[in-house]
C-alpha cells in the first residue's frame, strides 16, 4: 500500500515554471537563426527544467563562438528529450551517465555540471531501469510529485559501495536537475533524489515567493559542524527530514545490509535533526512567506517525531 503523500504542491512555483520556462522559450525563438513553430507545450516542470539546459548550452556556445552548437539550442527548445527520455511512474526522466572528465566546472557552479546538448546521449538501459525503479519507490512512499517537478533530468555520476561517502548535489542554474553518485541500488537512490529534489524544490519556491533571506543570521548545522547562513539551514533542515520521512516509511521493505545501513542513516539523522529543533523556529522567522513557512515547519516536525 502507498504511504500518505506530502503535499508538495505550492501555486506560486507552478507560475514561476510557466513563466520562466515561457520567458526563455520567447527569447531563444527571437535568438534562433532558423526558428521554429514549436511552442513550450505546457509550460509545466519538464520545460521550466529543458528550458534552462537550453538556455546554458546556448550561452555556453556563444561565448565560445560555436555557432553549430547555438543553433541546435534555437531549433530543439525541448534540448531533444523525445530521443533521450524513459518513461517513469512520475512522468518521462531524463538520465544520462557522461564521463567525469565531460562535466565542466565554471563560474556558474561550484560543483561540476552537465548541460544536455547535441552531443547527449542516454545512460544505458541498466541505468536508465534503475532510475525508472527508484522513481517508483519514491513515489510510493509519497514524494511522487516532488520527483515529478524536481528531478526531471538525472545524471548519474560513480558506482560506488554501500556504506562509501555519496556525493550529490545540485545547481541553481539546472533547476529540477541532479547530479548524484549511486551504489546501485533503487531504494538509496530513491532517497537521495528526495533529498536533492528537495533542494530544488525549496529553491523554487523563495524564487516564486521572492523570499530574501538574510545572510546576517546565522545558526549551527551538525550537518557541517559549523555556523551557517539561515538560507543553507533552512535547505538542510528541509532536506535532510525529507529524506528520514522516506527512510522510516521504506525499512519495511529492505532486508540484510540495506536495511541495517538505512537504520543507520535514520538513527544518524534523528541525532543531527534533534540538535536543530531550537534555531529552526528562529530561522523559520526569516521566511516572509506563511505558506512556504508552514511546509517547512511541518516537515521538520514530522521528522523530529520519528
Amino acid at each position: 500500500m502507498d504511504a500518505p503523500t506530502i503535499d508538495f504542491s505550492f501555486a506560486p512555483i507552478r507560475t514561476l515554471h510557466r513563466e520562466r520556462a515561457r520567458q526563455i522559450h520567447t527569447l531563444m525563438q527571437s535568438a534562433a537563426q532558423h526558428p521554429t513553430e514549436t511552442e513550450v507545450l505546457s509550460g509545466g516542470a519538464v520545460d521550466y527544467c529543458l528550458a534552462h539546459h537550453v538556455l546554458e548550452g546556448a550561452e555556453a556556445a556563444a561565448r565560445s563562438r560555436d555557432a553549430a552548437a547555438f543553433d541546435w539550442y534555437g531549433t530543439h527548445s525541448d534540448g531533444d528529450v523525445p530521443a533521450l527520455s524513459s518513461d517513469t511512474v512520475v512522468g518521462p526522466r531524463v538520465v544520462v551517465a557522461p564521463e567525469l572528465d565531460r562535466l565542466p566546472r565554471s563560474d556558474i557552479s561550484e560543483t561540476p555540471y552537465y548541460v544536455l546538448g547535441p552531443d547527449t546521449t542516454a545512460a544505458p538501459p541498466p541505468l536508465r531501469e534503475l532510475v525508472a525503479t527508484a522513481c517508483a519507490t519514491g513515489a510510493q512512499n509519497g514524494f511522487a510529485s516532488l520527483l515529478a517537478d524536481h528531478a526531471v533530468v538525472i545524471c548519474l555520476l560513480r558506482r560506488k559501495n554501500l556504506g562509501d561517502t555519496l556525493d550529490s548535489w545540485t545547481i541553481t542554474r539546472l533547476p529540477s536537475s541532479i547530479f548524484c553518485d549511486h551504489v546501485g541500488d533503487h531504494v538509496v537512490l530513491a532517497r537521495d533524489l528526495i533529498h536533492e529534489a528537495g533542494h530544488n524544490w525549496l529553491n523554487d519556491a523563495l524564487s516564486a515567493t521572492a523570499c530574501k533571506i538574510s545572510d546576517e543570521a546565522r545558526f549551527y548545522s551538525p550537518w557541517k559542524e559549523t555556523t551557517r547562513p539561515a538560507f543553507g539551514f533552512l535547505h538542510a533542515c528541509w532536506a535532510f527530514p525529507l529524506t528520514m520521512i522516506y527512510t522510516a516509511r521504506v525499512l519495511e521493505e529492505t532486508t540484510g545490509d540495506l536495511h541495517r545501513f538505512l537504520v543507520a542513516y535514520l538513527d544518524q539523522q534523528r541525532c543531527l535533526l534533534s540538535t536543530t529543533a531550537d534555531d529552526h523556529a528562529d530561522a523559520l522567522s526569516l521566511v516572509s512567506d506563511p505558506g512556504l513557512r508552514q511546509r517547512l515547519h511541518a516537515v521538520h516536525q514530522e521528522a523530529l517525531s520519528l
